[in-house]
């Protein structure tokens, strides 16, 4: 049955798809007899790549999960049998089926046909700077969202840092802050300088960090640190633009704040200047106060640096009216791990 489509239910996106497929398509050669200079043509390539990676595979399953047809399975099995790429036996759950895996041979035209495709996609987005890269990577991943039907979004989980959080952290903050701000290198170097110190003398009973990740995507953090014996400081705060507007940075202050509690701070503070009003909002509304406000030049910027603090002594999370809070609907959860 064919659809009919009216300009209203989506016709520009349709066309939108459609010229995406026709570029894209030329860029990779999927039209191309010989796909990226092997013998195989893409068809062929995926169903190599999925035995590489589901090891024994029934061929009706490899049908159905493809939407392939099956005479045309059964004759790329058979010459794939016939060039000693996979080995063919016999279902022992099913006397009619064919369990299909690759020989060493097979897994030798798979590990060439991934280092062939990772070498051609490099070579498409090289001309991309990292901003730009970054942009690519983020609208990949939401046209698979959109496309999979995820609805709503994949939930965003927060959980303590480990191994390699800290250049994704000082990586995003530096080109986030680039692109919105305009700030040069300077602050890319301090956020370095506060993550190698937080590494150095981490202290997990009296300081923390929070990593919020969506769908492996880093989209938000936030440091504790010891100040002194009564005193921490709240740092870094970050939330990506792509998963504001959810509750996410309330979120991170106020498990910050929670864990200072916790520890026997009596005061926490913070250093951030009133260009970041997102940022601000969030702190006032927990209950910190501006204690100082002084101008400075940093990050090739003029700037208004502010100290704000919290007393901790009977802190209570503020209650937020209902008619402040965003619908559910579409909204990512945000739970911690």
């Amino acid at each position: 049955m064919t659809a009919v489509i009216h300009e209203e239910a989506g016709a520009d996106t349709i066309e939108a798809v459609r010229a995406f497929n026709r570029f894209y398509t030329n860029r990779i050669g999927v039209l191309d007899r010989a796909y990226l200079d092997t013998p195989y043509t893409l068809t062929e390539a995926r169903v190599i790549y999925e035995l590489a990676n589901g090891g024994a595979t029934a061929a009706s399953q490899l049908t159905t999960e493809l939407s392939l047809d099956p005479a045309y399975v059964s004759r790329m099995l058979k010459s794939f049998a016939g060039t000693g790429v996979i080995d063919i036996r016999k279902d022992p759950a099913d006397g009619r089926g064919r369990l299909l895996n690759l020989t060493e041979s097979g897994r030798t035209v798979a590990a060439d046909l991934a280092t062939r495709s990772r070498a051609s996609i490099a070579t498409l987005i090289s001309p991309l700077d990292a901003t730009a890269r970054r942009r690519l990577t983020t609208a990949l991943r939401d046209v698979t969202t959109l496309l999979a039907g995820k609805n709503p979004p994949a939930p965003i989980e927060i959980r303590p840092h480990r191994a390699g959080d800290m250049g994704r952290v000082i990586a995003s903050q530096a080109q986030s802050y680039t692109e919105t701000y305009g700030w040069n290198e300077e602050y890319e170097a301090l956020v370095a300088e506060i993550c190698a110190k937080f590494l150095r003398d981490f202290d997990p009973a009296f300081e923390h960090c929070w990593i919020a990740e969506r769908d492996g995507a880093l989209v938000g953090s936030v440091f504790l640190v010891k100040a002194s014996e009564t005193t921490a400081k709240l740092r870094l705060l970050h939330v990506d633009g792509a998963a504001r507007g959810h509750g996410l940075g309330t979120r991170l202050v106020t498990d910050c704040i929670r864990f200072a509690q916790g520890a026997g701070y009596r005061r926490l503070e913070l250093w951030t200047n009133d260009i970041l009003t997102a940022a601000r909002r969030i702190y006032q509304t927990a209950g910190f106060t501006l204690e100082n406000e002084e101008p400075h030049h940093s990050f090739g910027q003029d700037l208004m640096g502010q100290t704000w603090a919290l007393d901790l002594a009977g802190w209570q999370e503020p209650v937020r009216p209902p008619a402040t809070r965003a619908p559910a609907s579409g909204i990512p959860e945000v739970r911690p791990v």
